[in-house]
């Protein structure tokens, strides 16, 4: 999701001025829906406050969804990651861009970044590139506009950042965070399968080369999950940069399945038990071997799971990731200033959609997904998953 500071100009003059591009029905694999992840533009009614969703206004189609990556990221339909960011440069016109990935690095290795022009009947795509030979699993989640003036100090004019956060620390144990310009000196758009050049700005430690808990974001699970980012500004200076998902905060947590008779008990998978940790308590611990059992009555759905989470806006401050773009500290130093927990603001998943899969009460996964951010008027809009059957709902904060 992100947002058109130009869309719909014949809209109502409501103070929420511009419109969305979203991302339709994941691609699901082996055939079952090979051209999911599709992209619409959407109006931005003005938001109202609710308990029942039913009432809340509704959002209208400006582009339908179309299929505008020309085919370049087929294949990549397991679990897919799909990231949108607008952005008008001087030096390329209003472009939209895309980083696309899946759940598994393909093999070969597929290029994951690229840009679109914003009319969607004629998108003409550019790209994909490569960044570096940066992991898929650390930029293929999110992308943010940075502000040219930190981007020119910092970061060599790169304006956009990418990153992405994966269950499990392949990722690096937190969220990840790098800048890059998608475009030549020219303006011009590199050819397709370049290697762009990446500044880090924040990577912790990845799990494939640990199995401890270190260089991690504090309070760090694997099943946390980190689905949408934003750089915030205000108009009096102040700034920020926001990650939103979904985080682990129980007293253990485990890789294996929901236990569907307690539900805040570890179910492992016993097929792993010794070829990693499967169990860990909050502290980063292992859990005794007496909890690193599999449980006999579980869900079919097998990952991450924590005896709790909680939707969360994580806020780090943009000098330190300066010093992380000069060299003076590591990536994997910066942790966050402040951390806000959303929950008393979101549906939670009314209807009871597809518990087995996301869970329920405490241990509700996936609670919100990305966030798009008008840097004008100071509007941040983050989506909740499943809050209107299996539909999401955009919420608002007025950033100040």
């Amino acid at each position: 999701m992100t947002f058109d500071p130009r869309g719909d100009p014949d809209g109502a003059p409501d103070g929420f001025p511009g419109s969305l591009f979203i991302t339709g029905h994941d691609r699901l694999p082996y055939g079952e829906l090979p051209d999911g992840d599709q992209i619409a533009e959407v109006s931005i009614p003005v938001p109202m406050t609710s308990a029942i969703v039913s009432d809340l206004n509704q959002a209208e189609f400006l582009q339908p969804l179309r299929e505008v990556t020309d085919r370049h990221f087929d294949g990549l339909d397991e679990i897919p990651r799909v990231a949108l960011l607008y952005l008008d440069s001087p030096a390329t016109g209003p472009k939209v861009h895309i980083a696309f990935g899946q759940h598994f690095t393909p093999n070969p290795p597929a290029a994951s970044h690229a840009w679109f022009d914003p009319n969607l009947s004629s998108p003409a795509m550019e790209g994909p590139w490569f960044l570096e030979d940066l992991s898929f699993y650390s930029i293929t989640g999110y992308l943010l506009e940075i502000p040219s003036d930190w981007a020119n100090q910092y970061a060599q004019g790169r304006v956009v950042g990418t990153g992405r956060f994966r269950d499990g620390g392949w990722s690096g144990m937190g969220p990840a965070l790098y800048a890059y310009r998608p475009w030549q000196d020219d303006g011009a758009a590199p050819p397709p399968g370049s290697r762009l050049e990446a500044t880090p700005l924040l990577h912790y430690q990845a799990s494939d080369s640990t199995t401890e808990i270190v260089h991690s974001l504090a309070g760090y699970q694997h099943p946390d999950e980190w689905e949408g980012a934003a750089w915030l500004t205000t108009e009096p200076g102040a700034s920020a940069v926001l990650f939103a998902g979904t985080k682990g905060t129980g007293d253990r947590y485990w890789y294996g399945y929901l236990n569907a008779l307690d539900p805040a008990r570890p179910c492992v998978d016993a097929a792993f038990i010794g070829e990693f940790p499967v169990c860990r308590a909050a502290d980063g611990s292992e859990c005794p071997a007496s909890e690193q059992v599999e449980c006999d009555a579980h869900t079919d759905y097998r990952g991450w799971w924590s005896s709790r989470f909680d939707a969360q806006f994580l806020l780090y401050d943009p000098a330190d990731l300066a010093r992380v773009a000069q060299g003076e500290i590591e990536p994997w130093e910066p942790q966050p200033y402040a951390t806000l927990d959303l929950d008393e603001h979101l549906f939670l998943n009314p209807e009871g959609v597809e518990e087995e899969m996301l869970g329920a009460g405490d241990q509700r996964r996936f609670r919100i997904g990305e966030v798009a951010y008008d840097r004008q008027n100071g509007v941040l809009y983050v989506l909740e998953l499943y809050a209107d059957g299996a539909q999401p709902v955009v919420h608002s904060w007025q950033v100040q």
